[in-house]
């Protein structure tokens, strides 16, 4: 009797997971908001984020960017990749004063179901979102608010 042994091969992928920000164009960045924005890209990062979401032309994608910017540089080991999302690339080009493609080590562009600057921005959170193990958001209820509609 012949007996064959069969090797299995294992393979361990690591799927890093994804966070994701949004939150109003403009809003007052307190140090309150810093801090708990701070403790939550750190939570995040504990869980096993590793890529991340910007939406960017509001002040808190911006201080998102900035913190995860500066863990990026402080801890290099933990490899962080930002993402630019942006609806069109057509708005990149209206917005380009504001981003610097070396800032983020790839830039998405989502295209949404809807034309117009408001509905894409909406659609492209929600894209965001859907992409997202975690998310972290500053939404307060404002009208016409295109962050809290999307919470």
């Amino acid at each position: 009797m012949i007996m064959r042994r069969s090797l299995k091969i294992i393979r361990f992928v690591r799927v890093e997971m994804v966070c994701s920000f949004f939150g109003h164009c403009r809003g007052e960045i307190t140090d309150t908001l810093y801090d708990i924005t701070f403790a939550e890209i750190t939570k995040a990062i504990d869980l096993g984020c590793r890529i991340f979401l910007f939406g960017a032309f509001s002040e808190f994608d911006d201080l998102c960017y900035q913190i995860v910017a500066k863990i990026k540089e402080e801890h290099q080991k933990l490899n962080l990749h930002r993402v630019f999302c942006v609806p069109q690339e057509r708005y990149l080009r209206k917005r380009a004063w504001y981003f610097n493609r070396a800032d983020y080590e790839e830039t998405k562009y989502i295209v949404p179901a809807f034309e117009g600057w408001y509905k894409a921005i909406y659609f492209r959170n929600c894209a965001m979102i859907d992409e997202s193990d975690y998310v972290i958001f500053y939404a307060e209820k404002r009208q016409n608010s295109g962050a809290y509609k999307t919470y």
